[in-house]
């Protein structure tokens, strides 16, 4: 039954997607919005939150895991590299990548120019940060313009289930149901290409409360009111990407304030396309933090729970790092931003940025852009959009926050901080391996050697966390163990060779045994 339920959904969902030979149709372009401008409003996040859709990404699931099952099979005594998925070696899981865009998704669904030209535009526009330079604050605007096409609720429901390992939709309970259908419905979005985007732009009110301010409590803007155009039109994918200068009108100097100010962003035409920029002064301290396994529970490195985590469940935060993150808003100075970076595709950043605003002090925001679709890609986007925010602020520290299971940020981090020896303050990772019995992703350490020991620190829970005196680089719990060696690492669970990397222990043979009779469960 289950061998037969898989391989209809995976019939079911090559044959709707299309996607190697979609015919790409022409898509229709939605005239330039008239500009207008709105009283400010006090919204609980910094994003206005449509919770009718929500923007989560799919892929074919099932052939991914048949794929990476049938590497393992072949080759048992070879654990590190092409035979395992690119869920184990990379940290990254594979139903993030390739998937289908635009005009892609336009024909496989059977969707006429008349009909999506009848569904409304609407605008992902990603919380921005903004530097100052000699030509005044410069902002970045980004994020992506799309439609949504109206696809029945059967049909979402047969997609949806090629999202689940050993349940389906119905099965869920009510509220998952929901966040199932609107997950997936997300994938279907058609992006639009060669849009002029208008902003408005005017201060954002104090919101209150210890998840919110911003970092260091951030102040409104006392100036600012404007409206622009952004000077490039949007790509092939509905992308929009570019620093823009923007006019004082009484707004703080970053040379000359120690706050964070905070600006209320609307897209013209759009009710979907609010968002908070984030005013920035030259000096300070900028944590910049990943998301999934640090401030909320994913399991990346368990596929079942994984996909439930993301496409079902209710976002939960790990543990009480929110109130670690709080107390750092509160207690470090104004100037202490927050910027969240995750390479979870755009599709998905609606979601994680409602949860961000509602558990943790609001900040600018990076996710992964559509061209950056495949692992390869994906592994490289994190350094190029780290690299971005230390160009943009030189005089800033930082302090860099993730855990252990992804393994660009156990090279990129480190490398930073070689990189830029007079900026990282920190790096902050949880060791994952160290405290959920399910995670056996390896790790390397290799890249910490040469650096300060005490500044980073590899730990299990929040709490590891208080106490630490980060405005002066003193970032070592000591009473947490380290261990570390500047190599790959496994804390115990398995030992790996060189080269090739070869199992020795019969607990990764059990391992991998329980991987693929669970992943052939599906099949």
């Amino acid at each position: 039954m289950a061998s037969s339920r898989a391989t209809q959904s995976v019939l079911l969902l090559t044959a709707t997607l299309g996607l190697v030979n979609a015919v790409a149709l022409p898509a229709a372009t939605p005239a330039p919005a008239r500009v207008e401008v709105r009283a400010p409003i006090v919204t609980p996040a910094a994003i206005r939150f449509d919770s009718r859709h929500s923007y989560l990404e799919k892929k074919d699931i099932i052939n991914d895991i048949k794929s990476g099952v049938a590497g393992v099979a072949k080759s048992w005594e070879s654990v590190i590299g092409s035979a395992l998925p690119s869920f184990f070696t990379d940290g990254v899981p594979g139903w993030f990548e390739g998937l289908p865009t635009g005009t892609q998704v336009q024909s496989s669904l059977g969707i006429s120019d008349s009909d999506l030209a009848a569904q409304p535009t609407q605008v992902l526009n990603v919380p921005p940060y903004a530097n100052w330079t000699d030509q005044g604050w410069n902002v970045r605007f980004h994020g992506n313009v799309y439609k949504i096409p109206d696809i029945s609720q059967s049909r979402v429901d047969e997609l949806a289930n090629v999202f689940l390992i050993d349940t389906e939709v119905s099965k869920l309970p009510a509220d998952q149901q929901a966040n199932a259908r609107n997950l997936t419905r997300s994938i279907f979005i058609v992006q639009q290409g060669n849009v002029n985007v208008s902003l408005s732009l005017e201060p954002s009110p104090s919101q209150g409360g210890d998840g919110e301010p911003g970092g260091g409590n951030a102040i409104p803007a006392p100036g600012g009111v404007q409206n622009l155009t952004l000077p490039y039109e949007t790509t092939d994918l509905g992308d929009f990407d570019v620093f823009v200068p923007i006019q004082s009108n009484g707004l703080l100097p970053g040379n000359q304030t120690t706050n964070v100010q905070r600006l209320n962003v609307y897209t013209n035409g759009t009710t979907t396309g609010n968002a908070t920029a984030f005013l920035v002064p030259t000096q300070g301290i900028t944590f910049i933090s990943d998301i999934d396994d640090i401030l909320r529970v994913t399991k990346i490195w368990d596929p079942k729970e994984g996909l439930l985590n993301s496409f079902a469940r209710p976002f939960t935060p790990w543990l009480n790092m929110p109130d670690i993150y709080a107390n750092w808003s509160r207690t470090l100075p104004n100037s202490t931003h927050f910027h969240y970076l995750t390479t979870t595709p755009e599709q998905a950043t609606r979601n994680y940025m409602d949860f961000i605003y509602k558990t943790y002090p609001g900040g600018s925001f990076d996710t992964r852009p559509l061209n950056f679709s495949d692992i390869s890609a994906t592994l490289s986007i994190r350094m190029f959009l780290l690299q971005k925010v230390f160009k943009t602020f030189p005089q800033r520290k930082f302090v860099l926050v993730a855990d252990t299971s992804n393994s660009d940020v156990m090279k990129d981090y480190p490398q930073l901080a070689h990189d830029y020896p007079n900026q990282v303050q920190c790096i902050l990772l949880r060791n994952t391996s160290a405290t959920d019995s399910s995670m056996w992703f390896p790790y390397n350490t290799e890249g910490f050697k040469g650096l300060n020991n005490k500044s980073y620190m590899f730990f299990r829970e929040p709490n590891d966390l208080t106490g630490l005196d980060i405005s002066n680089g003193q970032c070592l719990n000591t009473t947490i163990p380290q261990n570390v060696t500047f190599d790959r690492q496994t804390d115990g669970r398995f030992r790996l060779g060189s080269a090739g990397g070869k199992v020795q222990g019969s607990a990764t043979i059990s391992f991998i045994v329980a991987l693929v009779a669970a992943m052939f469960m599906t099949l």
